[in-house]
């Protein structure tokens, strides 16, 4: 291919410097059937295409909410996790606080 350029980057993002586009393969005119749109059915494929817009939005924000409640939960055990240990530690140190003043007190 001997083109300059491709779809996704072309030389230069002007529409009047772009070379026009052709179709790949030659059709006859007129040879694409036409779409046929009942009466009173535009508003409901609108309406229809607007919630089918919504849905990978509400999806998404779905999926966000579910992470952010995953995080929330996994922050709270890792506080739970960490107030464990520090308790520990800490009745560590007062076992042996406790026994240094018993060896002192017997000395």
């Amino acid at each position: 291919m001997n083109t300059p350029g491709t779809i996704d980057r072309p030389l230069t993002h002007d529409p009047q410097k772009q070379a026009p586009m052709k179709p790949s393969t030659p059709e006859p005119a007129g040879s694409a059937t036409q779409d046929f749109t009942p009466c009173g059915a535009k508003d409901s494929r609108q309406n229809r295409t607007r919630e089918m817009q919504l849905i990978p939005e509400a999806m998404a924000r779905a999926h966000m909410r579910e992470r952010l409640q995953e995080a929330e939960q996994d922050r709270r055990a890792a506080r739970v996790v960490a107030a464990r240990r520090m308790q520990r530690k800490a009745e560590r140190a007062s076992r042996r606080a406790r026994r240094a003043l018993a060896m002192a007190v017997m000395q």
